[in-house]
């Protein structure tokens, strides 16, 4: 089968490599019909690390993707060939004490698609996955919104994790498929006043289109002082979703004191860094994400009720055999991309 395999930093080569065969009962051979390029994909690519995880090439990465069934094991019960199903990528043990409490996606064996060290990924032609990482989508969303069950469940945890009040006053630092997705989701959960911030202009402008948001760019303003002019007291909550220093002292000033700092992004670098002061005298709650727990049916309900627009986020489409050039493209910021999928 073909796959596109990452053989270097900025390397990608489309190869021939073996079709993988069911080898447990609960399988299911899934046939790859779209892939998302997610952020942490785009960083193996340019620096071949994220953290601890470091790649051995060659390497096949991806994670978010639709697939239909092709075929399944002798113990598979809830799907059958044909379906159409969102994946999620996370298989965790159910056996580990993380597991046990609840805390699937912190899982001590868990192995991600895509993850250096715990499992290959899905920019290829076909991928077996246990069943219960399978959700049929019933023909309740379309394959692209299928590929977004994956960002946006990340978002609707995030929302959950962030116990929002009602009538939540926020902010959202980063207007990418994370930040679009936290934006919607908690447009949904009842956010009365969102505020968001990023760099390039066609994702601010995505942000606009896309809901009744304010929407400011560090470069050209003091964005603090302009959301604090609206909101004096302070923030409920904020979201910093674009993993770099300046945003996460932007939310530290940005929050009312009692407010929840809900840290997504994924920072380039090893450390990032509080003004204790500021933090200990607001008494800042700080959230970290770990992707999502067990959210990737309530993001597909969420996108079939109408209540969650995702369409807007997907701007570029490509053959597998232009994924290095829309590698190239998502990780350059290039063309006003906010999600490109890979069509098989």
């Amino acid at each position: 089968m073909k796959a596109a395999l990452l053989t270097g930093i900025r390397q990608m080569h489309l190869e021939d490599i073996p079709k993988p065969t069911i080898k447990k009962d609960n399988d299911v051979l899934l046939k790859i019909e779209m892939v998302g390029i997610c952020g942490s994909d785009v960083h193996y690519y340019q620096t071949g690390r994220i953290g601890s995880q470091v790649v051995k090439y060659p390497y096949l990465v991806g994670h978010e993707c639709a697939a239909r069934v092709e075929a399944v094991g002798r113990a598979v019960t809830r799907l059958k060939v044909g379906d159409t199903v969102v994946v999620d990528p996370a298989v965790s043990c159910h056996q580990c004490e993380q597991c046990r409490m609840g805390r699937e996606n912190t899982c001590r064996k868990l192995q991600f698609l895509g993850t250096p060290g715990q499992g290959d990924g899905c920019l290829c032609e076909y991928i077996v996955m246990p069943e219960e990482n399978c959700f049929p989508t019933n023909g309740a969303v379309s394959l692209a919104q299928a590929v977004l069950c994956e960002p946006l469940a990340i978002g609707l945890y995030s929302v959950r994790q962030a116990q929002m009040p009602a009538n939540a006053k926020i902010a959202i630092l980063g207007c990418g498929p994370i930040g679009l997705s936290c934006m919607v989701t908690a447009r949904a959960e009842g956010a009365e006043a969102i505020y968001m911030t990023d760099k390039i202009e066609q994702r601010m402008e995505v942000a606009r289109k896309a809901g009744d948001v304010w929407v400011g760019n560090p470069d050209n303003q003091n964005i603090v002082k302009a959301i604090l002019e609206q909101q004096p007291l302070g923030l409920d909550v904020v979201y910093e979703c674009a993993g770099q220093q300046d945003t996460i002292d932007q939310a530290v000033d940005l929050l009312k004191p009692g407010g929840r700092l809900i840290l997504i992004g994924i920072p380039p670098f090893e450390r990032v860094s509080f003004i204790i002061d500021k933090i200990r005298r607001k008494e800042i709650t700080i959230v970290n994400i770990r992707r999502q727990n067990n959210c990737t049916q309530s993001a597909i309900d969420l996108i079939a009720s109408g209540k969650a627009d995702v369409d807007f986020m997907i701007t570029h489409r490509f053959e597998l055999e232009r994924t290095k050039e829309a590698f190239d493209m998502v990780a350059g910021y290039r063309n006003g991309v906010i999600k490109a999928l890979i069509e098989f």
